[in-house]
């Protein structure tokens, strides 16, 4: 595993957005905050965009735009505007050859799953999932999860804890952490990003779906292989859920615990990782340990 350089002060952070359109005032808090932290940072012209449609720009301004920040010397981390849609239509069309000699964070989460997947994936380099640009608005995002944001990029270790949920399994296990966004990890079986899960710790985060539709997801991983031989299982939050008219009949806990039944490896439900105000970074492809006891859960980087 490719572990990018911690950020120090004076270093600049790039901020860009790849997916779904943001307006100008919806970085100011960001941009703030990072200053406020000693970084110098570089706000793409994708932010506050003159898009007139769902997208930021249209796709080859935003390759473009990527692109240079991948390549950039002065740029040492990226930090992604929002989600919504739109890195899986570019990813292929990006170009890693400086990246891969001169790595950098990469910074989001939601859409940025496939981002996170491919880096992972193809090139053995590590990832941070967590809040972007408009999470650092405090009605979006809780003090701890933006405050952990400088302790990731700065290289200090972090240590996470949950209370217990009454249907975790007890256990610990041990792997590279790897996950996102339940429809994105679903979107990216079969592709050059497809994540190996042999092993690791997955960690699964959704908003905004239907009950059955959470459900088909989990069956598609299960059917797929992905959760056949995992370290452990992260089960994040799972907001703005909705149900059909004629109600799917179980809580999205209840889905989940009935497709993972069989397996015996430790799971942990409602870890704060998540599209609401607890969504805590984690280092995607890096090392921890995960221990599911009676009392807590506990997330360690080794």
């Amino acid at each position: 595993m490719t572990i990018p350089p911690y950020l120090k002060k004076g270093d600049a952070i790039g901020i860009t957005c790849a997916s779904s359109y943001l307006s100008a005032d919806n970085v100011t808090t960001c941009i703030n905050t990072l200053q406020d932290w000693g970084f110098e940072v570089m706000v793409g012209k994708t932010v506050g965009s003159h898009s007139q449609n769902y997208f930021s720009a249209v796709d080859a301004d935003k390759i473009t735009e990527l692109q240079a920040m991948l390549d950039s010397d002065d740029i040492k981390a990226i930090l992604f505007g929002r989600g919504g849609y739109g890195m899986g239509r570019i990813i292929d069309k990006l170009n890693f050859k400086k990246f891969r000699k001169n790595p950098k964070w990469l910074i989001g989460f939601s859409d940025i799953t496939v981002l996170h997947c491919h880096v992972f994936k193809k090139y053995n380099i590590a990832s941070i999932h967590g809040p972007m640009a408009i999470g650092f608005n405090k009605e979006k995002s809780s003090e701890q999860s933006i405050n952990s944001v400088l302790q990731v990029i700065t290289g200090k270790k972090i240590n996470y804890q949950c209370p217990t949920h009454e249907f975790n399994t007890l256990g610990k296990a041990k792997g590279n952490l790897v996950g996102g966004n339940l429809a994105l990890l679903c979107n990216v079986i079969g592709t050059p990003s497809d994540l190996n899960t042999k092993n690791a710790i997955l960690f699964i985060e959704d908003v905004g779906e239907y009950k059955y539709s959470i459900d088909r997801m989990f069956y598609q991983l299960k059917r797929s292989g992905k959760l056949d031989q995992l370290s452990g299982l992260i089960l994040g939050g799972f907001t703005d859920i909705k149900d059909t008219e004629r109600p799917f009949g179980k809580s999205v806990e209840h889905i989940i615990k009935d497709i993972i039944q069989t397996y015996d490896y430790p799971v942990c439900f409602h870890f704060p990782i998540s599209h609401g105000k607890d969504n805590l970074p984690v280092k995607v492809g890096c090392s921890y340990t995960l221990n599911v006891t009676a009392t807590k859960t506990t997330l360690k980087e080794i």
